[in-house]
């Protein structure tokens, strides 16, 4: 499996990416500069966490406009698997790629910790190595990751189970109180119609070897490798 992890100015979370890719593949993966559109043939694009260009003007807003991000689009029209994660995810929403936007916590507080997620669809190369309805432990660090759609962007997201993650209690629930940043119907992580395009808020990067404190992450990267080994 080739892949690809896009490294703009202010990316802080693109080695956690390569080494978790290097863990489940057993090779690194391409760190590809921002500002080079000549993206090589991958199986897969990250784009990563971070602050690009320091969150000026808007989180993610100038680095979706990078040269690279062009191509990234036009990967993914063609099917490619695309994941972005936190800052990465703000990147997929600047660059329509998602719905959606990703605004200030409800806080207004950087929020830097563990938080239970509850697995809502499993029919993709980014989640099947996990069970519908699964419970995992997963980071955030954000200060923009209050996800916000219009009602029927929402509903069409309900409707067409393209929900991937939830925000929720140890138990399952999904409550206002276990809501870290006041998302949308505790909305984590969200794919396109496609769903070959996922990105959420959590990092799984950062829980993807014992060593971290976790390995609830790391399904996600032995599912994409499985899959696009087998796809190959």
């Amino acid at each position: 499996m080739k892949a690809a992890v896009i490294v703009s100015p202010g990316s802080n979370c693109d080695r956690d990416v390569q080494v978790a890719l290097r863990q489940s593949a057993g090779s690194d993966p391409i760190m590809h500069w921002h500002g080079d559109a000549n993206l090589p043939d991958v199986d897969l694009i990250v784009v990563p966490g971070g602050f690009s260009y320091g969150d000026y003007l808007r989180a993610g807003a100038l680095a979706a406009q990078s040269p690279v991000i062009r191509e990234v689009v036009a990967r993914a029209n063609q099917g490619v698997p695309v994941l972005g994660i936190c800052n990465g995810f703000q990147i997929l929403t600047e660059c329509g790629l998602l719905p959606g936007v990703l605004m200030r916590n409800a806080g207004l507080k950087f929020i830097c910790r563990d938080v239970d997620l509850r697995v809502e669809a499993t029919d993709t190369v980014f989640t099947r190595d996990y069970v519908n309805g699964q419970i995992i432990r997963i980071p955030v660090a954000h200060n923009e990751g209050n996800y916000f759609a219009d009602d029927d962007t929402l509903n069409r997201l309900d409707g067409e189970d393209r929900v991937a993650f939830r925000y929720c209690s140890p138990e399952g629930a999904v409550t206002a109180a276990d809501n870290p940043n006041g998302a949308a119907r505790n909305i984590a992580g969200i794919l396109n119609e496609g769903r070959n395009v996922l990105g959420m808020m959590p990092h799984p990067e950062r829980l993807a070897d014992a060593m971290l404190g976790g390995t609830d992450g790391r399904p996600m990267f032995d599912g994409l490798v499985e899959a696009l080994a087998t796809a190959a």
